[in-house]
């Protein structure tokens, strides 16, 4: 092993690097402590990610290629760590340098969040020894494909697109916006709709809509394929109030999961709540959030 060097990470200069190194290491039993490189570039083209702190994260290089990082998803508070296998010894000046950096101050008290797996063992070891308590549990599941999948229809009047056969971003910011429950009168950023769509591996082939009969988009499915791996990544899905329960949303990811299995996927991560049960996904394990606070 050569000399580790630990610096901050450029995001300019780094995002891709960083992405094809969680791409190059990922492991489907820890799921990369769940900073996954779908997950990363996500929110780096998220409208809520905080580019101004970005420098805060470190990278651990060793002959000036990635070994580790430590950073956030949206902004500071929340840390994920995340070293190559065989540099697990990292993890406590990750740790570290996360409480140095990564942590907020919220009424007069430092706060430091760290998001792991549970079969990140050494990891949760870790964070115990250090004071860390659990705070948050939450499930990761995905779809294997082996299962097959559900036919499902659409209402008469509703249509499946891709975005590249049609994508109107104002129509996505209104499903999205409505989808999320922000409310039934979306803001004019629709400009934040294009930047999520600005990523290099975001897929307009892979990500779908269902057009109502109005017109409106009433549903929409962001799919992610990583085909090194052979794996899909779902996010987002979101359905417009109104139309829930029609079946939508069931329709659009079980057609992109199709689509992925074609093109080599095996298998896709979904969300957690209940709905993703019911649609045949299965619990791979478990997300965890841990917390330490200090004066």
């Amino acid at each position: 092993m050569g000399k580790i060097i630990v610096r901050s990470y450029r995001m300019l200069q780094d995002f891709q690097r960083v992405e094809s190194f969680l791409r190059k290491e990922y492991q489907k039993k820890d799921h990369n402590g769940y900073l996954l490189p779908e997950f990363w570039e996500y929110a780096h083209t998220h409208p809520m990610f905080n580019p101004y702190k970005a420098h805060r994260m470190g990278i651990w290089e060793e002959e000036g290629e990635p070994v580790g990082i430590a950073s956030y998803e949206m902004d500071l508070g929340d840390s994920f760590l995340f070293a190559k296998r065989g540099y697990e010894y990292l993890y406590e000046e990750m740790l570290a340098y996360a409480e140095e950096e990564l942590n907020i101050i919220k009424d007069g008290v430092r706060l430091s969040n760290v998001w792991t797996t549970d079969q990140q063992k050494h990891v949760v070891e870790l964070l115990g020894s250090k004071g860390y308590e659990m705070i948050h549990e939450e499930s990761i599941t995905t779809y294997n494909y082996d299962r097959g999948f559900d036919e499902a229809k659409l209402p008469e009047g509703f249509e499946i697109f891709t975005l590249e056969e049609e994508n109107d971003y104002a129509k996505i910011h209104e499903c999205l916006w409505k989808g999320f429950n922000h409310g039934d009168h979306p803001d004019d950023d629709v400009d934040c709709r294009r930047l999520m769509q600005s990523g290099p591996h975001f897929r307009k082939d892979l990500s779908m809509v269902v057009k109502a009969p109005d017109g409106s988009y009433a549903s929409f499915a962001g799919m992610w394929l990583n085909e090194e791996n052979h794996y899909a990544y779902l996010e987002p899905l979101a359905t417009v109030p109104k139309y829930r329960k029609l079946g939508l949303g069931k329709a659009l990811l079980m057609q992109a999961m199709k689509k992925t299995q074609t093109l080599g996927a095996t298998y896709c991560y979904g969300g957690m709540f209940d709905y993703y049960n019911n649609l045949g996904f299965e619990n791979a394990g478990m997300r965890r959030k841990y917390r330490r606070t200090w004066e």
